[in-house]
Formats: C-alpha cells, structure tokens, sequence
C-alpha cells in the first residue's frame, strides 16, 4: 500500500512564460471539452476514449503525446465521479493540467522545474520553503498537477508516494468523539472547543451578507470596492479551519503514538441529510452544514496512515446514551440521561461530561473490533460478562417498554 502526499510549490515564471503556461492550460482544457462533447458520455474508459480522440485533439490543439493522452483520462476520471453523484460532466476550466514524469522534471539542486507547454519544454524557478524542501529531497516524483489558482499565480501540485509503516498491534484505543460545541473530545478528556470557530464563521458570515447587499447599489466606487473585499476575503474562512483542523489531527496522532494506541473515530457519515431534514433556523442550517468533521477525519487519517497507527471509524449508534461505566443504555429521551453537556447514567449513577462519555464509548466499541478474540472489558469495569450481557438484554428491553428504564 502507498501513500500519496502532495507537496504545493509556487512558480515563479516571468511574463514570457506566464503566457505560455496560460495557453498550455487552454489548449488543455479546451481538448478536454473536445473529448467531453464528441464522446458518449457514459463511455467511462480511458483507453477507450483515448482511441476515438487522441489523433484529433493531439493536431487539432497542439498538444504533445502526453498531453493528449492526460486530458482523455482527465475526461474519463470525472465522468467516473459524476456518475457517483448522479450528475454529468458539463465543462472544463482552463485552470490546471495533469502531468506525467515526461510533461514535468524537478531539478532539486538548483530549485526549478522543467515544464512542456505546447510552445516547446521551459525552465520555471520554484519557491520552497523548509518543509517543501524537506519531503522533496532526494526524490524523483513522476506525477504532478499545473494549477493556476484564484490569486492569479501558477502552483506545482507534486505527488510523492511513500510506504507507510505496518500499523502495530495494540491493546489501547483512543476514542475521538466529534461535535460541534466541542469539535473534538478524547477519551483521555482531552477537548478542543468550537466556540471560537463558530463566532469566526459567523463573522464571516454577516461581513460577506453585508458586502453582498451592497454590491449591487450605490456608487459605482462602492461597488468595485465591496467586490474588492469579497474577492480578499474569499477561502480566509476556509483555510483558517483548514489550519485548525490540521492541529487538532496532528495533536490526536501524536497522542495516539505516545500511547501506543489504535484511533477509534466517530463515523458521521449522512448526519447533514439527517439534521436537514428536520426544521431549523436558517443560521442553525448555515452553522451544521459548515461543520468540517470530515475534513478533520480525513487529516486524522492520513497522519496516522504514516505514523503506523491504526484509525477505525465508529457508528454512533447508541455511543451517546450508552453509559461508559456500566455499559447500560439509556435510549428514551424523556429519561433525561443527558442535560446539555452533561451525562447521568440513572443505573450506576456515574455522571461527567457527555461527550467525554460518548469518546470512551467510542474507545470501548474501537477496542473490541480491533481486538475480537476478547477485550477483557468485563474486567475493566469490575463487571462479570453475565452482568454485562443482563445490563445490554435490559436495557434494549426498555426501548419497547419505557417504564423498564430507570
């Protein structure tokens, strides 16, 4: 198994330059909408595409073999993903172009990068920085991307493959339960709060709404400078919970391998075709659906992949009304088993922090799938298996007949 990271560079091109890699993306795009249109468009086979087009959009369009042949597995890659979401592959825009290990060469010792564009192979200067430098060093990538991003500059998007370590065997599972009010909880009590981030996001929120209404009127001065400011703030939300969620996944990995332990994560997965569904405010709407849990999930992973800790991804069934203590489940919301932030578990009596007690849940389920042959929990909790298996048989008892849960 392989791990892909990639490495964003900046180029530094000079004006000459900048207007060939600005055809090269054009000619590209323009290929790729060439292929689009004069194919069926459930033909999702690159080779089959490649040899329909490739004679025609490699003379029609000036592009090399490489070119030719990237922009047919460009078209059939995102007709693939369209036909997941249901949806058809409508345009390309002339804003990036995949590059093989004969379209793009890294000279490490000098810094720069030679590229083929339709008017003959240039020499760019990169901008690298400590860490770039660092994971580009002796390596002989064969795989990039030429993006030209919203701020008008050109980016070499590097892939460099590695081969993770073998996840090691373990008895200790950390569990990370996820929210919105805390975005994540360990089950070491461990909490990074979401206050902040929300209050940023509604900042954001009512700045861009405001700008927005003022657009459209007044002067035609207020209008270029109200489109000036959208255009600065446009992606500052984003990448600041990018940055945190970066630090969040780092602290989490880096915990896990202090402790030798396996991550067990909580599997959100369709929680915002659920929440929809019911009726909330617009800004509630606005709030959930900006949650980035899935993006944290995806960093935590990645970095655990190349740390060699394991990551198992948890239902939350039941993790939130199951009392980590006793195992019994409380699942009638009238039983007020949880008020707000707070747990009580009306079997043991063992109250806390709800989203620490849903974390060791987490924990708990992480550590019997990683662990099938026996997790000794019922020692953990000073319990015997037949209590356990009483207290898990009563309790879902109770979800016919409310009154059995006390």
């Amino acid at each position: 198994m392989k791990q892909v990271l990639t490495i964003v560079v900046k180029l530094q091109p000079t004006p000459e330059k900048v207007a060939k890699l600005e055809a090269t993306l054009q000619a590209f795009a323009d290929a790729c909408n060439y292929v689009n249109d004069h194919t069926d468009p459930k033909l999702t086979n690159k080779i089959a595409i490649q040899s329909l087009t490739y004679r025609t959009i490699k003379s029609e369009f000036n592009l090399v073999a490489n070119m030719a042949v990237r922009a047919c597995a460009r078209v059939a890659a995102n007709r693939k993903v369209a036909k997941l979401k249901g949806k058809p592959v409508k345009s390309f825009a002339p804003t990036s172009m995949d590059c093989d290990k004969d379209l793009f060469r890294l000279r490490e010792y000098d810094s720069t990068v030679s590229l083929a564009t339709i008017h003959g192979r240039e020499r760019v200067e990169l901008t690298l920085g400590n860490y770039q430098r660092g994971k580009l060093k002796g390596r002989n990538p064969t795989s990039a991307q030429l993006c030209k991003h919203r701020d008008g500059h050109f980016y070499l998007h590097i892939q460099i493959k590695d081969t993770p370590p073998d996840p090691t065997d373990t008895s200790k599972t950390l569990g990370i339960d996820l929210g919105r009010r805390d975005i994540a909880v360990t089950s070491e009590g461990e909490k990074w709060d979401g206050k902040h981030i929300q209050s940023v996001r509604d900042k954001f929120s009512l700045v861009r709404a405001s700008l927005q209404k003022s657009a459209p009127k007044g002067t035609r001065t207020t209008r270029r400078r109200c489109r000036e400011v959208l255009r600065r703030l446009s992606g500052r939300e984003r990448r600041y919970q990018q940055w945190l969620n970066h630090n969040i996944s780092k602290s989490v990995v880096g915990r896990a391998v202090e402790l030798s332990a396996s991550i067990a994560i909580e599997d959100l997965t369709g929680i915002r075709e659920r929440t929809n569904e019911q009726p909330r405010s617009k800004t509630e709407r606005r709030r959930s659906n900006s949650w980035a849990f899935y993006q944290l999930r995806m960093f935590i992973e990645y970095k655990a992949l190349g740390a060699g800790v394991m990551v198992t991804p948890i239902p939350p069934a039941y993790t939130s009304q199951m009392c980590h203590n006793c195992l019994h489940i409380h699942p009638v919301k009238g039983k007020s088993y949880r008020s707000g932030k707070t747990f009580k578990c009306g079997h043991c009596g063992w109250h806390g922090d709800a989203d620490f007690n849903g974390a060791n849940n987490i924990a708990l389920v992480g550590l019997s799938i990683n662990q099938p042959g026996g997790t000794e929990l019922s020692c953990k909790l000073n319990r015997t298996i037949e209590y356990v298996q009483q207290s898990l048989f009563d309790s879902f008892r109770a979800t016919e007949n409310p009154d059995l849960c006390s």
